[in-house]
């Protein structure tokens, strides 16, 4: 892949919900290597929307998802390149399934094909550099959403993504979370696809920003 080769590219994307209107309308994006960019807007403008369509969970109507280069048009295509993204849903509940934290971490690397003694040690790795070792045997479902939040990162980190794609990361995080959790992105230095309603945190992360509004992505940064 070209270094001026976008990560993620849509060309002419669109989207619609039946009952809700349009939520993308022939969108044109890109993504490329050391961009770190938000998508701001109204709750319901279809911010989550578009992320789950990068990703393939939604279908579009007509246009082009492009990851890393290659046109993903089935399940298939996109399941390529799923690993290679990593996608921090809005609701840590939707990403976290496993009894303990530490096997939810463990998930991705050993889908990945590490031993389960490669995929502990990594885990944990990614637990300490998030500052919650401490909660490596606790189950899942009794932790706080904050902590849910921290973990279903982990969980993300834990599979060493080329891209960050993260809605609303910082819900249920108190001031001192949110700073660690900003440290550590600035830290990562990922690509990243930001949405998040904290102005002050898209201010420190990203160096571009859009509006999505009445589905069209509109340049704000």
């Amino acid at each position: 892949m070209s270094l001026s080769t976008p990560l993620i590219e849509l060309k002419g994307l669109s989207f619609e919900y039946v009952d809700a209107g349009v939520t993308a309308d022939k969108l044109n994006f890109e993504l490329y290597a050391g961009q770190s960019v938000a998508i701001s807007g109204k709750n319901g403008s279809g911010k989550s929307t578009l992320l789950s369509l990068i990703m393939g969970l939604r279908k579009s109507v007509s246009g082009e998802v492009c990851l890393f280069g290659h046109p993903c048009r089935t399940e298939a295509d996109f399941g390529r390149f799923r690993t290679r993204i990593g996608l921090v849903f809005q609701d840590p509940d939707d990403q976290l399934f496993c009894p303990t934290v530490i096997e939810d971490v463990c998930f991705g690397p050993l889908n990945q094909g590490l031993t389960r003694t490669e995929a502990i040690v990594r885990a944990r790795n990614i637990l300490k550099q998030l500052n919650v070792s401490h909660l490596e045997n606790k189950i899942t479902y009794q932790l706080s959403g904050g902590q849910k939040r921290i973990v279903a990162l982990a969980s993300v980190l834990a599979m060493k993504p080329e891209v960050l794609i993260l809605d609303e990361p910082s819900n249920d995080l108190d001031p001192e979370n949110t700073k660690r959790l900003i440290s550590i992105l600035k830290e990562l230095s990922l690509p990243m696809i930001l949405v998040c309603h904290d102005a002050d945190i898209r201010t420190q992360l990203v160096d571009k920003e859009y509006l999505l509004e009445e589905g069209a992505l509109l340049d704000v940064l």
